[in-house]
């Protein structure tokens, strides 16, 4: 046992399986698996590298036991035959190879079938009610039907087990099919599987019995569960805790999760919420039932997961996107390195969007390497070199350490008085105070590195870069409020004593607007992620907000998770949302702006132009133009390349590597 958080690192055995420790890596789909549903390289490398940094059960992602009407996802791992076994048992024998216990999440996504994968048909479910708002109907399943889908569950364990998985999860939750007939969001059927609780069961309750009957006593069997729906009409936990007095006698392990599609935000939890904030509902699981529990709820300090489970509130605390972000968690924690534990900051963008919104592969802001790993740490340069990197925000900070880590010398110059950029000051919005894990450890894995120095108050000039002799050249210069030629916006955006405000004179007057908030008319223009973020801010603190964006709908570009939020937002704290609304003009205390012709003034006391970023590059980019003169590689990099999101940024800092390689640098 770690004398370091003893509580999670204390062994844990469930009937004959014992768990070295009490992290467990969720099941998260990662579209990682090749079109056909099998186990692909790139598959075994990701969940091998979270089994080697110490994690105790790694529980491979939503496998469909059912194709095509059970299939989810653009790329889901596949169970429903024997041709997959090969694959499913190298990926076991790469998870055991480091240590981990491994399980396999069986799953039917009835009504939250991937409609492009139906080749034609209509998906399924209890009833004809969509898992989630603006999707198709589905059809009800008959009778015979849900008993040929329980017998698919058991064919899928039994594969499962064959091909080394320790254990098997059935899904229950997140609106997928048992929970179309668990929650009374979906299941309006009035025959045995319908009504009662006893019958919104009976059918997860048949799959339980029928894979304990193919699996055997000894091998442990965990179910999912939507604990609480957070939507009304759905289960609340006094619904489900009455729902598992029927489900949990042949279960051994009991994952309490939350929430269904249309609350998505907690489910794939959204930044505001506290580590381990769902413990008060596995708590109520466990102290009803008597069996383990596992916990998930953003969860990323070692500290408050260790506490929680030294106060019996739960047994296993599950680690999802902590694991994508860094999958050493396990081992750092164990051995007192908090401060190297790269944080999820829970922005929802590579690991959920990237797979639900827009059909790409699993990436991570923070973590560029995601499936590899820091393997290019073990590449060293044969030649010294000196890497320049002209900004130090994230982007910049990510290409300063990953080259002083291959052993460049890294000089980076920023001309703010402090690391971190964009990410450190929008991490100053209450609701985004997680934001700030992340520069926070790009800064200590900064100064952790002796031939990396880093230059505040210090301004880029040809002289100074003359003086350093650059062999490559990084620009990272961030970006500037968008502040296009209107009348009156560039003379009274954050001039003194002004009352209208970019999101950068924002950020930095926050402490003042969280006390003189209440009661204040605040007009924002621009609908777009930093407008949204300033309108819940001021929402949430009881002004009176209006925000007025040019285009037909807000939050274009939006995460799935934080359209959700601003959804429930707009519900619950209504604001004056004028869409399809232009800015013509600006004075001192009010805004000018035209929809169809017809022109309104909008009257403030606290005005904030949110129109978007541009990239902050001096005129005519003396940096590329000094790189091109002496002949060194140069990049544009981050937000002064493209604004937009970190994780751009994230990426392109680490390709440093490619840069370095390409010049010979790694060459004998």
């Amino acid at each position: 046992m770690s004398k370091h958080f003893p509580h999670i690192f204390e062994p844990f055995t469930v009937k004959r399986t014992t768990f070295r420790n009490r992290v467990v890596m969720p099941p998260m789909g990662s579209n990682y698996a090749t079109y056909s549903g099998e186990v692909s390289e790139e598959m075994k490398d990701y969940y091998g590298l979270r089994a080697r940094g110490g994690t105790a059960l790694i529980t491979v992602e939503n496998a469909c036991i059912d194709f095509p009407l059970a299939t989810n996802g653009t790329k889901q791992l596949r169970i429903d035959g024997k041709q997959f076994m090969p694959g499913l048992f190298e990926l076991t024998e790469r998870i055991h190879k480091y240590g981990a216990l491994a399980s396999i999440q069986l799953n039917h996504a009835g009504a939250s079938a991937y409609p492009e994968r139906l080749g034609g048909l209509q998906s399924v479910s209890s009833s004809s009610v969509p898992s989630k708002e603006g999707n198709p109907a589905p059809r009800p399943l008959t009778k015979q039907e849900i008993l040929n889908i329980v017998q698919k569950y058991a064919d899928a364990a039994e594969r499962a087990i064959g091909a080394g998985f320790d254990m098997v999860e059935i899904h229950g939750g997140h609106s997928y099919l048992l929970d179309q007939f668990l929650s009374p969001l979906y299941n309006k059927r009035t025959d045995e599987f319908g009504g009662s609780y006893e019958n919104r069961a009976r059918f997860a309750r048949l799959v339980v019995e029928a894979v304990r009957a193919r699996v055997g006593k000894w091998v442990p069997i965990s179910f999912r569960i939507s604990a609480d729906e957070f939507i009304e009409g759905g289960n609340t936990l006094e619904d489900t805790l009455q729902l598992l007095e029927y489900i949990v006698p042949e279960v051994d392990i009991i994952n309490v999760s939350a929430a269904v599609n249309d609350s998505i935000q907690y489910q794939i939890d959204k930044c505001d919420l506290p580590d381990a904030w769902r413990a008060y509902l596995s708590e109520s699981v466990k102290k009803k039932f008597g069996k383990p529990v596992i916990l998930s709820g953003n969860i990323r300090n070692p500290q408050i997961a260790d506490d929680i489970i030294a106060q019996g509130k739960t047994d296993f605390i599950a680690i999802g996107r902590g694991l994508i972000a860094d999958p050493d968690w396990a081992n750092k924690a164990r051995l007192g390195e908090t401060d190297r534990i790269r944080k999820c900051i829970s922005c929802n963008i590579g690991c959920a969007d990237h797979r639900i919104a827009k059909s790409k592969p699993l990436r991570c802001t923070i973590n560029p390497s995601v499936i590899s790993g820091e393997v290019y740490k073990r590449q060293k340069v044969t030649r010294p070199l000196h890497v320049v990197v002209i900004g130090a925000g994230t982007a910049g900070l990510e290409t300063a350490c990953t080259a002083a880590e291959v052993g460049c010398t890294v000089t980076v110059l920023e001309k703010r008085n402090e690391v971190g950029g964009m990410a450190r000051r929008i991490a100053r919005f209450p609701e985004k105070t997680r934001i700030e894990d992340f520069p926070a450890y790009l800064e200590k894995r900064a100064a952790a590195l002796p031939n990396l120095e880093i230059r505040l108050n210090t301004e880029a000039t040809k002289e100074l870069l003359d003086e350093l002799k650059p062999d490559i050249l990084y620009s990272a210069t961030g970006s500037d409020p968008m502040l296009p030629p209107i009348e009156g916006l560039r003379e009274l955006t954050d001039a003194e004593g002004s009352d209208i405000r970019s999101v950068e004179g924002f950020m930095s007057n926050i402490p003042f607007y969280e006390k003189n908030a209440e009661g204040k008319k605040v007009v924002i223009i621009g609908a777009g992620a930093v407008g949204l973020d300033v309108m819940e801010f001021f929402t949430l603190r009881k002004a009176d907000v209006t925000v007025i964006e040019m285009m037909p709908a807000f939050g274009k570009d939006l995460d799935v998770v934080s359209k959700s939020t601003f959804h429930e937002l707009l519900i619950k704290h209504p604001v004056n949302m004028h869409l399809g609304t232009a800015l013509q003009k600006v004075n001192p205390h009010s805004f000018v702006a035209a929809k169809d012709g017809v022109t309104q003034e909008y009257p403030f006391d606290y005005g904030f132009i949110c129109m978007g970023l541009v990239p902050a590059i001096p005129k005519d980019n003396p940096f590329e133009t000094y790189a091109r003169e002496h002949g060194i590689p140069f990049d544009n990099i981050g937000n002064s390349r493209k604004t937009g999101q970190i994780m751009h940024g994230t990426e392109s800092g680490r390709n440093i590597i490619n840069t370095i390689d390409a010049m010979g640098g790694f060459d004998l």
